[in-house]
């Protein structure tokens, strides 16, 4: 018989293993198995957008048992298992269709999508239970929450800057002032979303590819979608004309972009471009999360990595913490320094 102390280990487990995920178009989420004594036996997490979520991973790292030995089995989860088909298949009838006898979980699922897992397990005679939520629970999802909430995707802002906060020298140079370790790493960012955002200004002066690539050069099988935001038209001769995956938006407006997004089906936008476009998603509170590489270079001058108008004293000032909720928080990058950023919690 499994106790209340050790369905609350079993959370606290749950969570820790949720941080090995990456944010993005889908929540972090952990997932264990006990026995019939309240041992764990097994672990799962969700890797991030079109892997398997954390409860099959869970189930995968179980391997084949019997309906009977499963039937004596618990799964405890941070949240609700859902009960939809996306990249991958309702995870409430992958725990019924395995016979797992109990399932404990932290958070209810209200997304209108994936909602009415519990019920479903319920149903098909799942025990069935839900634990109270602490307050790392609730804040480990706070801003994919509030895009759900919002109806549009979930953000990542990068910026790639000197220590004196500067994306460029006076004379426009900037190739390039972050690490081959930086700029790798910004490429697994570019393989996990649905579109990366940058403005004419971007496409103009650096003629990028924009995509995802290996340490190596070599494109990755999933591409992101390229969205040009800015309302000026873009010359002939780009390395983007060719590329089924571009589009322009003739909008300089965020919100704007970010509803046209939402329509296209995106989960999850990156926004590359310089300090206009990176500004205009911050100031807009639309940023749910930043990485920041910073060279340890000084340039003394040239433009700022963002520009923000309307802060006359530093009580106005827009915070930001360490994400403590997931794997990656301040790494070092080669000789860069990498920040991963939340806006904190709404009160």
């Amino acid at each position: 018989m499994v106790t209340e102390e050790q369905l609350a280990a079993a959370l606290d487990t749950a969570l820790e293993t949720a941080r090995r995920g990456h944010r993005g178009a889908n929540p972090l989420v952990g997932a264990c198995v006990l026995d019939e004594s309240g041992s764990l036996i097994t672990t799962g997490f969700h890797l991030g957008a079109g892997n398997p979520h954390a409860e099959i991973e869970a189930l995968r790292r179980l391997g084949r048992i019997s309906k009977q030995r499963a039937s004596e089995l618990t799964m405890v989860v941070t949240l609700e298992p859902c009960n939809h088909t996306g990249r991958t298949g309702p995870c409430a009838q992958a725990i019924a269709q395995a016979g797992i006898g109990r399932v404990h979980y932290a958070m209810s699922d209200t997304t209108a999508a994936a909602s009415g897992g519990a019920d479903y397990l319920r149903s098909v005679g799942v025990q069935v239970s839900q634990g109270a939520a602490g307050k790392e629970l609730r804040e480990l999802n706070h801003r994919w929450i509030l895009a759900k909430e919002q109806s549009r995707p979930f953000i990542t802002v990068k910026t790639a800057q000197s220590l004196d906060g500067r994306i460029n020298a006076p004379d426009g140079s900037s190739q390039w002032i972050t690490s081959t370790e930086s700029r790798a790493h910004a490429h697994s960012l570019r393989a996990r979303v649905d579109a990366i955002v940058v403005g004419t200004n971007t496409v103009e002066h650096d003629n990028p590819r924009l995509n995802a690539r290996t340490p190596a050069g070599t494109p990755l099988p999933r591409q992101p979608h390229r969205l040009i935001m800015g309302e000026r038209d873009l010359p002939s001769g780009l390395a983007l004309e060719f590329d089924e995956h571009f589009e322009q938006v003739r909008t300089r407006d965020a919100r704007t972009l970010v509803e046209l997004a939402a329509e296209r089906g995106y989960g999850h936008l990156l926004i590359e471009g310089g300090a206009t476009i990176a500004s205009a998603f911050i100031s807009a509170d639309l940023a749910d999360e930043i990485y920041c590489y910073q060279a340890p270079l000084i340039i003394g001058g040239g433009d700022s990595s963002v520009n923000i108008a309307g802060t006359r004293t530093l009580s106005d000032a827009r915070h930001y913490r360490l994400d403590a909720y997931s794997n990656e928080t301040l790494n070092r990058l080669g000789p860069d320094v990498m920040m991963h950023l939340e806006p904190l919690p709404r009160s």
